[in-house]
């Protein structure tokens, strides 16, 4: 009896610890793509305007717009792709549109690619900091203020901001 009840003490240990490492990882993912620049994760919060334009070099943006198959919208880039200096300031926009008969509220997640590229692409502003509310059959045009940092290593020739658009927590999905 007390051999059981060694291993069946040693098997829930081993499932808590495993229950812990598991809701850990989110966060150590986090870190390790912050550290890294891996993953084309940008930062949620607005970048300070560009200081310098490196005018000898140029870079092409392209820009993707997916979203949720349970979000019922029509999302696109205005604009697939545009060539620019690094420091130069540029705006582009995104266009959703609602095709449902409700209200609905959507976030949308971006993404650069490659993603070790990423820390180097500074949003000014961008529809992607706050929800968006679309009214029913409502068609909204989303503008992204942004700059290629002049840091960018010279490597980089293209670069893909992508936007991936969710319902927002809180809104069922449309029938």
């Amino acid at each position: 009896m007390s051999v059981h009840r060694s291993l069946i003490n040693k098997l829930l240990i081993a499932c808590v610890a495993m229950f812990a490492f598991g809701f850990a990882l989110v966060p150590l993912y986090d870190v390790f793509c912050d550290i890294t620049g891996i993953n084309g994760k940008t930062d949620k919060v607005a970048a300070a305007a560009p200081d310098r334009i490196d005018r000898g070099r140029q870079i092409t943006v392209e820009f993707l717009a997916t979203h949720d198959p349970a979000v019922a919208v029509d999302f696109a880039p205005e604009t697939a792709r545009i060539q620019l200096n690094p420091g130069d300031l540029q705006v582009v926009s995104f266009v959703v549109e609602n095709r449902t008969g409700e209200p609905i509220v959507t976030t949308a997640v971006p993404s650069v690619s490659p993603g070790e590229a990423a820390r180097h692409f500074m949003k000014i502003e961008c529809f992607c900091f706050q929800e968006q509310p679309l009214a029913p059959g409502e068609r909204k045009v989303m503008p992204v203020q942004f700059y290629v940092d002049p840091e960018l290593p010279a490597r980089f020739k293209t670069m893909t901001l992508s936007y991936r658009l969710y319902r927002s927590v809180g809104q069922t999905a449309s029938r």
